[in-house]
């Protein structure tokens, strides 16, 4: 079977989880660029492509971010399936006409997550799930066209737009990130870090490993359209094809 190329985009100030996190659970074959220091790929030669999170907002009036949003536009132009989680869902949704704010508050450890709608994103994942959470902006308004996939009640937590999928949550993080990116949040009371650690326990992070199946979902979603056509397993009664149109 062929291995599919993903291109990530990382966003993050701090690359060294990031990287380890996302090398962890892609089970592709993966060319990573450090968008902060405006390291871009030079082609589109990918199958697709991560944007992964950041310190940053998307509003910031920063280079990076320009060129970031600019390639991204044009990858999507071109058909490239896409994933973004955290700062990266705030990307996406900003490249396609949505509308990100800042909350003025954080959110911040393991949340429960519901479904909406039937995403092939979410497949085998149960309809309410537990994922970690940190940020303080959000999207506030989708793009024309995008459906909602995910809420809580801090508001939008995923959407698809065609061959987009994004995610508010962190599906990568181990608890190792977790608690060093908790630790981290300088803005916020000792007290109210000291609960988030207490909450990154056994039983929370066990729970929050079931998001990780998202991954194995995006690049199944990826790979389909590069088998031979006798290797496809999408017959006209499946149900990812009843619920996805592909435009590539």
């Amino acid at each position: 079977m062929e291995r599919v190329r993903i291109a990530v985009l990382n966003a993050s100030y701090d690359a060294y989880n990031t990287r380890r996190n996302f090398r962890r659970e892609l089970d592709a074959d993966l060319v990573e660029f450090d968008v902060t220091g405006r390291d871009l790929p030079g082609a589109f030669a990918f199958d697709a492509f991560v944007v992964t999170g950041s310190r940053a907002s998307v509003y910031w009036d920063e280079p990076w971010i320009d060129d970031v949003a600019e390639w991204t536009e044009e990858a999507i132009d071109r058909g490239l399936p896409a994933l973004g989680v955290c700062w990266g869902h705030q990307l996406l949704a900003d490249v396609l006409g949505g509308e990100v704010e800042d909350m003025g508050e954080y959110e911040i450890g393991y949340r429960t997550v519901r479904q909406r709608g039937d995403s092939p994103l979410f497949d085998g994942l149960d309809r309410e799930f537990v994922a970690f959470e940190t940020h303080s902006d959000r999207v506030v308004a989708l793009p024309d066209g995008a459906v909602p996939i995910a809420e809580n009640d801090y508001g939008v937590q995923g959407f698809q737009h065609g061959h987009v999928f994004a995610v508010q949550f962190h599906p990568e993080y181990d608890r190792r990130t977790a608690a060093e990116v908790t630790r981290g949040k300088e803005t916020l009371s000792a007290e109210r870090i000291q609960a988030v650690l207490d909450g990154i326990d056994d039983e929370n992070y066990a729970a929050a490993c079931e998001t990780k199946t998202l991954f194995e979902n995006f690049v199944a979603y990826v790979r389909e359209p590069l088998r031979k056509p006798d290797e496809r397993t999408d017959q006209p009664t499946s149900s990812k094809k009843d619920r996805v149109i592909r435009n590539w």
